[in-house]
């Protein structure tokens, strides 16, 4: 389907349902993509963004299962909640620079999609953003953003590599929960909170490597299988967090 390059917006639920759409092709000139515009569009297998679009409202392509990949153009801010939630064949995305913020439940259960780059503009990540994209082994966090959120990569469990920038300074509830793949993590110097069960259920998560800088630890925060390396002089202070018996000091 090829939309009139008349037209400037696509509104909120314009093509809601519709089953047996295949393709569109969204023209020049559209700067606005509505809340739940193609919503519930199962059998959409590619759609092309152009550049001017700036805004992709929420749930605007919630339940689009046949999707197999986005290119999100350089200009859009925000990517609402719920926009590409339960996209299961969705394997590729590309998030540009000048995104802004993700929706809550942006990707939720986008089964499919294998890595992900949150580039260094993105300042807020809502909730459960990520939650259960199962395939996904990679991410990568710029430098920008402050908080990783409560769920944000909950249930990722074929996740084996994940980047947490500088910039970060709290790691949200059940951040990383279920990611089963995961070997070690690295908690950089500026984290000063991290949520209960951000790293749990993380059966092979043998090791945690923790900064200087935290105050604030809602435990349990690992399986206590996990042996916890902290800087040199500050087991005694972690040990009211995490089991005395897995803590190791780093070396000098």
């Amino acid at each position: 389907m090829n939309i009139p390059k008349t037209v400037r917006s696509i509104g909120n639920y314009a093509f809601e349902d519709c089953s047996r759409l295949t393709s569109v092709v969204i023209p020049e000139g559209v700067t606005s993509i509505g809340s739940g515009a193609f919503n519930g569009c199962s059998s959409l297998t590619s759609v092309v963004i152009p550049v001017g679009v700036t805004s992709i409202g929420s749930g605007a392509f919630n339940g689009c299962s046949s999707l197999t990949s986005v290119v999100i153009p350089v200009g859009v801010t925000s990517i609402g909640s719920y926009a590409f939630q339960n996209c299961s064949s969705l394997t590729s995305v590309v998030i540009p620079v000048g995104v802004t913020s993700i929706g809550i439940h942006a990707f939720w259960n986008c089964s499919g999609l294998t890595s992900v780059v949150i580039p260094e503009s993105v300042r807020s990540i809502g909730n459960f953003a990520f939650q259960d994209c199962s395939s996904l082994t990679s991410v990568v966090i710029l430098e920008g953003i402050t908080t990783i959120v409560v769920g944000a990569f909950n249930g990722c469990s074929s996740l084996t590599s994940v980047v947490i920038p500088k910039s970060v300074t709290s790691i949200g509830r059940s951040a990383f929960h279920g990611c089963s793949g995961l070997t070690s993590v690295v908690i950089p110097e500026g984290v000063i909170s991290i949520g209960s069960y951000a790293f749990s259920s993380c059966g092979s998560l043998t090791s945690i490597t923790l900064p200087p800088t935290l105050k604030d630890v809602n435990a349990p925060v690992v399986d206590p299988s996990c042996v916890i390396t902290v800087p040199k002089g500050y087991a005694e202070k972690y040990r009211r967090w995490f089991p005395k018996n897995r803590i190791v000091e780093a070396e000098e």
